[in-house]
């Protein structure tokens, strides 16, 4: 969902360093609608001149006799945004705004492989980063933030090619009996607190992802193996922030007086985190179902300690 800047790729003129000024002078001259030229040395971008730039200068005292007769390379900027076109329409908007004020509207320049691509203009790329957002906000779970079900699939279906993924199902084990006892309001206020320590503890893992399935189901995934210390750390600090969600009395008993159905008086332990672990370290799939299917298994097997672990299939294989 987050569109890379080269899927809105828009074409410009290039030129050599030694172009003389009064060419540029006509390029711009031929066509009213052009911004900007980028200035190459072979296939590497290494400047660029804008419209605005290229007159100003001219328009000097003496620029016109000093520049239109001369290389480009002695008014063109020096040092444009230059991004890779792999690069995330967001992170392209975040370096473009983070220019000086006079280099503020000046297109990006589009590379592959360092060889120059095309260009971006701002306008387009506000305009599609908008979009995107707003697609995005359709897509996220109001309570959380994090992206739903939709994005889950769409990243489920990415990790069935043959890159290492480790899968991370977490859930809150009997928080039905919390949010009936405490309501809705402390309810929510747990699993957005659960949420914020998930991404919190994620966030350093490059390429990682956190959905949110609904309710107090989350989902995490990465590329790579090293889980444990992240399960780890997630466990700690749900741990530490657990007791402030209750009240003394029910901390200090270490369960919640529930009545079933029946109208018999229950023990219900106090919530903790499972985490489900499906990795292809060690076993293959060829479904999202298969996943699914050892994510929820393994996710039975964590509640029945009653405590917040973590289990993976991995360490299961080991044994």
């Amino acid at each position: 969902m987050n569109t890379s800047v080269g899927k809105i790729l828009e074409t410009a003129p290039f030129v050599h360093p030694e172009t003389r000024g009064s060419e540029i002078d006509q390029m711009f001259k031929d066509d009213s609608e052009l911004e900007g030229i980028v200035v190459t040395n072979g296939k590497i971008p290494i400047g660029l001149v804008t419209r605005s730039h290229f007159y100003q200068k001219l328009g000097t005292l003496y620029g016109f006799n000093v520049f239109i007769g001369r290389p480009v390379k002695l008014i063109m900027n020096m040092e444009p945004l230059i991004v890779d076109s792999s690069m995330p329409l967001s992170e392209v908007s975040t370096l473009a705004m983070k220019r000086k004020k006079e280099q503020l509207y000046d297109f990006v320049i589009i590379t592959k492989e360092a060889a120059f691509q095309g260009i971006v203009s701002i306008k387009n790329l506000l305009i599609q980063l908008a979009d995107v957002q707003s697609m995005m906000a359709r897509y996220l779970n109001p309570l959380t933030g994090l992206p739903g079900n939709k994005m889950i699939d769409q990243k489920l279906i990415e990790i069935l090619s043959d890159m290492p993924f480790s899968l991370l199902y977490l859930d809150l084990d009997f928080f039905k009996t919390y949010n009936d006892t405490y309501g809705f309001h402390e309810g929510d206020r747990l699993i957005q607190e659960t949420a914020s320590i998930i991404k919190e503890a994620i966030f350093h893992h490059k390429d990682s992802f956190v959905g949110h399935i609904g309710g107090d189901d989350f989902m995490c995934i990465l590329n790579h193996y090293e889980y444990s210390e992240l399960c780890k750390t997630i466990i700690t600090r749900f741990n530490d922030s657990i007791p402030t969600f209750y009240k003394e009395e029910d901390w200090l008993r270490g369960f919640i007086h529930n009545e079933n159905r029946n109208g018999i008086k229950e023990h219900i332990p106090l919530v903790s985190l499972s985490i489900a672990v499906v990795t292809n370290e060690k076993q293959e799939f060829n479904s999202i179902g298969e996943i699914i299917n050892v994510a929820t298994f393994l996710k039975k097997k964590c509640k029945q300690l009653q405590s917040s672990v973590f289990l993976s299939n991995s360490d299961l294989l080991k044994n």
